[in-house]
């Protein structure tokens, strides 16, 4: 679910304090689209949505995420937004979110 080396690459490229700052501006810029995703999803937007998630999930370890993000705006690039299945994709990242807050707590990446 996450690419734990992924996060420490990206940890060591930017040094710990800019990582500290990444990440909290991650989870908020996610947090703004998948809330906005949850409540009122815009069909024709959602294709942009899932290439603006992916990127962020991409660069943090998000590996199951940033997948079900491709495929979903793969699928709505073709013409079906309205088929994605934007639950799995929402629920995919709560759970990665837990899982990569969890592994920083418990020093995935000392």
């Amino acid at each position: 679910m996450i690419d734990w080396q992924r996060v420490i690459n990206l940890k060591n490229e930017i040094g710990q304090d800019d990582f500290d700052e990444v990440v909290p501006l991650f989870l908020e810029e996610v947090s703004e689209i998948t809330n906005r995703l949850k409540k009122t999803p815009i069909l024709d937007q959602l294709e942009t949505d899932l290439h603006s998630l992916k990127g962020c999930a991409l660069n943090l370890g998000f590996s199951e995420f940033s997948m079900m993000c491709s495929k979903g705006e793969s699928l709505a690039a073709k013409g079906g937004a309205g088929s994605v299945d934007l639950a799995a994709i929402l629920t995919s990242f709560d759970i990665s979110c837990e899982e990569f807050l969890n592994g920083l707590e418990h020093g995935k990446i000392s």
